[in-house]
């Protein structure tokens, strides 16, 4: 119950300026699935593509539009590294903390990128250019240790080159 409680707060001011098409376009693709039970991660999906986030509102909107509690849709949220809450940079950087990447010094990768951006895992820089994850293993054990920003895929990553990485998307 507590978890229900989180987001039915008011709305913040970035939630507020969320356009109403975009909560049209969400309607029409939801009233256009043939079954609407056991569809939650597709709807998040495609609401994620839409807004960029899942933010309280959205999140909301996907619970009473598939008739669940805003408890289980937060519940999928927060469970799946995929979801995000907040709005995201530009750019996405991730980098792999499974293993084989922690083994091949993906620490000291973090910390210099997080340095250099000043901002942790799960945050976004104040100019909104990057989002910085630490993320489980993505399966590149080989490539080890890998960072991946967007789609496209760093491996064998060494400190000298973080600069060179940041420099390429700023």
């Amino acid at each position: 119950m507590e978890q229900e409680t989180l987001i039915l707060q008011e709305p913040n001011e970035q939630e507020k300026k969320l356009p109403n098409e975009k909560y049209e376009k969400l309607k029409k693709y939801i009233d256009e699935l043939p079954e609407k039970e056991g569809t939650l991660i597709q709807v998040l999906h495609k609401a994620q593509e839409i807004f960029g986030y899942l933010p309280r509102d959205v999140q909301l909107f996907v619970a009473r539009a598939l008739g669940v509690s805003g408890a289980k849709v937060y519940g999928v949220v927060s469970f799946y590294n995929y979801f995000n809450d907040k709005p995201r940079g530009e750019y996405l950087i991730n980098v792999c903390t499974g293993t084989a990447c922690f083994v091949k010094g993906c620490g000291p990768l973090l910390e210099s990128l997080s340095e250099k951006l000043g901002v942790g895992s799960g945050q976004t820089t104040e100019d909104g250019k990057f989002t910085l994850n630490g993320v489980r293993c993505i399966g590149a054990c080989g490539l080890a240790p890998v960072i991946i920003v967007d789609d496209q895929v760093y491996g064998r990553v060494k400190l000298e080159e973080i600069d060179k990485i940041i420099a390429k998307y700023r």
